[in-house]
């Protein structure tokens, strides 16, 4: 079958180890669905694996992709839950929970496997491509505002470097959701566009805010850090699950953590039940993921060279 995988990791050029070409198909496994894959989205998590961070040489070749909408084998649309093991369902004794791309074969193939737990139907009202951008991305924005940070509508929050696919579906989730959302980006245009998804007010990354917000998301890391704390109220909460800037900051900003009562959370996966009500939600206030382009997987490289040069806005999906 056609894939995109990883052949070579830690490259001085990661993106040289990316290749396009035949593999083998995925093969049956009890308790796992075969899904053929209509649209499956991109991911900075994808690039790092190129790194070769979570990914070692001799799991080489990997199918790159976390994310994917697709039919299973019986034609139902589903959608894919990338997190293998999270519940338990699916894996042999002595088997360790992962991510796709991680252990297990990812979706930028015309077919992947995953546990038959890990499927949740596709709503009618959301094409492949939509439901495809929500798994990662989507999810984890998720799971920051609404399981982490507990906001509700009214509150304030923050979200540092709208353009990326955490930051946008945080944005417009947030908006969605009743809430004043404040935005960074260090481009006027991504300013710009993050007003057009309902944004209050976008700023560049330190700018003082009109007042102290209820929470913050952080994706960013080291470059944001200081700004995310002091724009933080009396008891607020920063949820941080990414450092795509670095994870050592100049400014821990400890007194101010501790003056001030805030609360810090670290946020990683979510599960297969979050994924459920982010699809009704998403169905119930009609939001759908923005995407910044949709290739055909036969250009996958194009897609993985505009996600690492930062020029994206929002999602970038390839369709098979």
């Amino acid at each position: 079958m056609f894939a995109a995988y990883a052949a070579e990791i830690g490259l001085p050029e990661p993106l040289r180890g990316l290749r396009l070409g035949e593999l083998p198909a995925p093969r049956p496994r009890p308790g796992w669905s075969r899904v053929t894959v209509r649209a499956a989205s991109l991911n900075h998590h994808d690039l790092w694996s190129l790194r070769g961070v979570g990914l070692t040489a001799e799991r080489l070749p990997m199918i790159l992709g976390t994310d994917a909408a697709g039919v299973d084998e019986d034609g139902n649309e589903v959608v894919v839950h990338p997190v293998v093991g999270l519940a338990g369902h699916g894996l042999a004794p002595g088997e360790s929970r992962s991510i796709l791309t991680e252990k297990y074969q990812g979706t930028f193939a015309e077919q992947v496997t995953v546990p038959t737990a890990n499927l949740v139907p596709k709503p009618p009202g959301l094409s492949f491509a939509e439901a495809a951008c929500l798994p990662t991305a989507w999810l984890t924005a998720y799971r920051m505002l609404f399981t982490q940070a507990r906001v509700r509508p009214g509150d304030s929050v923050l979200v540092q470097g709208a353009g990326g696919g955490v930051a946008t579906a945080a944005i417009t989730l947030a908006r969605a959701a009743g809430l004043r959302v404040y935005a960074t980006s260090r481009d006027p245009l991504k300013r710009a566009r993050a007003l057009a998804l309902g944004a209050t007010d976008a700023v560049e990354p330190g700018a003082r805010l009109p007042h102290p917000v209820d929470a913050v998301l952080e994706t960013v890391g080291a470059a944001t850090w200081s700004h995310s704390v002091r724009s933080l109220r009396r008891g607020g909460t920063l949820v941080i699950s990414g450092a795509t800037t670095g994870d050592r900051p100049a400014h821990a900003e400890l007194t101010r953590v501790f003056r001030r009562e805030l609360t810090v959370i670290g946020s990683t996966v979510a599960t297969r039940d979050e994924l459920t009500s982010l699809l009704a939600f998403c169905t119930t206030t009609g939001t759908r993921p923005t995407i910044d382009h949709t290739l055909p997987l036969t250009e996958a490289p194009e897609g993985f060279t505009r996600m690492s040069s930062g020029t994206h806005f929002g999602k970038i999906v390839f369709t098979l």
